[in-house]
């Protein structure tokens, strides 16, 4: 890694605080140098980085419509504040996990990008990363859900 950035940042031993310094002068291609992004334009690219990890994955789909039932869920069960923070948090780690993976995966397949070992470990670190996001989510649904589920269960058949 240490010979990546040194050829990158123009060889020479630096040691790695001087890495950040040194990156934060360089050029950003496509940007001049001297350009800096105001937080309505920092906002915008986040945005539009949102908008086009769900557009371009299919998997968010299925995240998308679990964590529409999940919510549609626990405002009919009434769920405690406590609780709807629970489900935010198990909600977002997926979708900001699936987002990473997305992110992985668009690198992996950019321009130049050849099949390496390496990069076969990395996209299978971050779908890894999804699943166990997911397994998270799921646990915590089921965690809140299930003893009021089988509440109401035992109430109907009484």
């Amino acid at each position: 890694m240490d010979d990546f950035f040194h050829r990158q940042l123009g060889g020479g031993r630096r040691d790695r605080g001087e890495f950040a310094a040194v990156l934060d002068r360089r050029e950003i291609p496509g940007r001049a140098a001297s350009a800096r992004r105001g937080w309505s334009r920092k906002f915008a690219a986040a945005a539009r980085g949102v908008v086009r990890a769900v557009a371009g994955q299919s998997s968010f789909a299925v995240h998308i419509v679990a964590a529409v039932a999940a919510v549609a869920l626990a405002a009919v069960l009434r769920v405690s504040a406590i609780e709807w923070g629970l489900l935010a948090v198990a909600i977002g780690g997926v979708f900001v996990a699936e987002i990473f993976n997305t992110a992985i995966e668009s690198l992996a397949r950019g321009p130049g990008s050849r099949r390496h070992p390496r990069l076969r470990d990395a996209l299978d670190m971050a779908a890894g990363g999804v699943l166990v996001a997911a397994a998270t989510a799921l646990a915590v649904g089921i965690a809140l859900f299930c003893p009021r589920i089988l509440a109401l269960l035992r109430e109907a058949s009484l």
